[in-house]
């Protein structure tokens, strides 16, 4: 059988309540850009607002003026999304906390997932929200899937728990090792 071979995510489309609510939490907080609002072509009674996100993808909310968020977490069940992750960088990310208190919004404290640092955080309708660092850059020419992947097979073959700073090193070191011309 033949794939069909998605070439990454063209957008993602949530359910939102109002239409300023997703403006000021998308916009007003993530700081992605209101690009353009039109109706929803499948139901005209709910706006559909594009927002950019980065890399040139969207993240788009449909809208009714008639839904008000509900200040509740979504429960996580079999089918639901547990989380969306965006990326920010190290700078920003030790800001979050600070950024998100100062707007009164629960969080996590910042997570050491290994190969990269994280914080989780709802957005007004329960959605739970991370923003995540990278602790590496790929080296010129890869990318950090290629420099993930590579890290996982050194782990699985040393037998670790979990991807780590030693295993990123390692990995960047193969790919660059791979892709340097010796005589």
């Amino acid at each position: 059988m033949r794939k069909l071979q998605a070439q990454g995510i063209h957008h993602i489309t949530l359910t939102g309540a109002d239409r300023q609510t997703s403006i000021d939490f998308w916009e007003g907080l993530l700081g992605f850009s209101l690009i353009f609002d039109q109706p929803n072509l499948d139901d005209h009674s709910q706006g559909h607002l594009y927002f950019a996100a980065g890399n040139g993808q969207t993240i788009t909310v449909f809208t009714n003026e008639d839904r008000k968020p509900s200040g509740s977490s979504l429960n996580d069940q079999v089918g639901a999304v547990h989380h969306l992750a965006f990326a920010v960088s190290r700078s920003v990310l030790m800001q979050v906390e600070e950024r998100l208190d100062e707007r009164g919004i629960t969080h996590t404290p910042i997570k050491d997932r290994g190969f990269m640092n994280s914080i989780y955080f709802h957005d007004p309708l329960g959605l739970r929200i991370e923003l995540a660092s990278y602790r590496f850059e790929p080296p010129e020419g890869a990318t950090h899937g290629d420099v993930l992947a590579e890290a996982h097979r050194l782990r699985v073959e040393r037998g670790d728990l979990a991807i780590a700073d030693v295993h990123l090193a390692d990995a960047i070191e193969n790919i660059v090792s791979e892709r340097t011309p010796r005589m």
